[in-house]
């Protein structure tokens, strides 16, 4: 029997959520759950069919991401980031080297992790500092990152870097590197406000891997940036913020509908009811947004278009500003309307706490302030004004 992407995914929420506390607790990447992930072939759902994958689209990594995410914030967006990644191997890898990994990712034996970060440049995706040196065929390198999100754990690596010594900063190369290939030291500990499991440690990389394992045109890393890591990024992120909101708003909705509801709690105060739809409402914009902006990027590239175009971009820069604002803030109402014993203290009978402390990254999660400067540039390119 055949089931769908979101029916394997309801079969492994049991045991997302059943590990998402402890995973919190200890800062300890949920190893478990990521396991279950890889026995039902979730790790393989936008691998091609003909390598043994589910042949997923984006908007089943966009279903899947917010339904994981209703159970474990840190799960959800460790699985959708090694989506992401899979995302750029199955568009730009060369055959040789798709034929070598997607089978294996297909097979949930490879966790992919990204490595975009670097000192002093934070998450700017379009430039580097690092680069490669190209030995007879070998690409040498050594690289600092300082987040990793489950760089201890994972088994392949999608690395940029400066294209080579005389490159300019905004001329990578996405290079692929195998766990085995690199030698790995590990930078600090990850002892974090919220997100702890995803174990986003700070790495240093040395390695020297073959040319063949360059993805994409050697120095055109500009092109899969734009067409693939950072709409399905976005996108990504966006879908596990508002299920992890969703899911606060789920739990709350069930225990005041339930015996268990405190007395002092009165639903039929119009102040109770007012934030109740408040943060409703700012579920239903994410929602509705997200939905949009995820048409519109299929569209185009069911088109063979670029998303390269100002209106479009502005729109996926909008998503992630609005989907990481609202879904912080109505977990925050919800904070705020459950009170101290419930939603404030850790070890409540609905872990609000946690998903306030979780949600406040999503801001930071590669800036708004950067997103919105650079979304004013683009407002002034985009003359026809086109909304979403």
């Amino acid at each position: 029997m055949t089931h769908t992407p979101l029916e394997l995914a309801e079969a492994v929420l049991p045991t997302l959520a059943g590990h998402a506390a402890e995973a919190d607790r200890r800062s300890e990447f949920p190893r478990r759950s990521l396991a279950a992930l890889r026995a039902n072939g979730l790790m393989g759902l936008l691998v091609p069919r003909e390598y043994g994958g589910l042949g997923g689209r984006l908007p089943d990594l966009v279903a899947v991401a917010q339904r994981l995410s209703t159970a474990c914030l840190s799960t959800g967006l460790i699985w959708a980031m090694h989506c992401q990644q899979v995302a750029v191997l199955a568009r730009f890898a060369s055959a040789d080297l798709a034929a070598a990994l997607l089978p294996r990712i297909a097979r949930g034996e490879l966790y992919l992790a990204s490595v975009t970060t670097e000192p002093g440049k934070g998450g700017h995706l379009m430039t580097g500092v690092a680069a490669l040196a190209d030995r007879d065929g070998t690409l040498l390198f050594e690289r600092e990152a300082p987040v990793v999100t489950g760089g201890e754990y994972a088994e392949g690596f999608l690395i940029t870097m400066r294209a080579s010594e005389q490159a300019r900063d905004n001329q990578l190369t996405l290079v692929y590197a195998d766990r085995a290939q690199l030698d790995i030291t590990h930078r600090g500990e990850w002892d974090a406000m919220g997100m702890r499991g995803t174990r986003s440690v700070s790495m240093a990389l040395r390695a020297a891997v073959p040319d063949e394992q360059v993805v994409g045109e050697p120095g055109g890393f500009r092109e899969i940036a734009v067409e693939v890591m950072a709409p399905y990024g976005h996108l990504a992120w966006a879908s596990c913020w508002l299920g992890a909101a969703t899911g606060a708003l789920r739990d709350f909705v069930a225990l005041v509908r339930s015996p268990r509801c405190p007395p002092s709690f009165d639903i039929r105060s119009d102040l109770v009811r007012e934030r109740l739809a408040r943060t409703r409402i700012d579920l239903e914009v994410t929602s509705a947004y997200l939905h949009r902006v995820c048409e519109e990027v299929a569209e185009l590239s069911a088109a063979s278009q670029s998303l390269d175009n100002p209106a479009t971009q502005v729109h996926l820069n909008t998503l992630k500003v609005v989907a990481a604002e609202h879904t912080f803030d109505a977990v925050d109402r919800l904070v705020q309307l459950a009170g101290m014993s419930i939603g404030y203290r850790r070890g409540a009978v609905i872990p609000l706490e946690r998903h306030f402390r979780d949600l406040r990254s999503a801001s930071l999660n590669y800036a708004d302030d950067r997103l919105l400067v650079a979304t004013g540039a683009l407002c002034v390119l985009d003359r026809a004004v086109r909304l979403a």
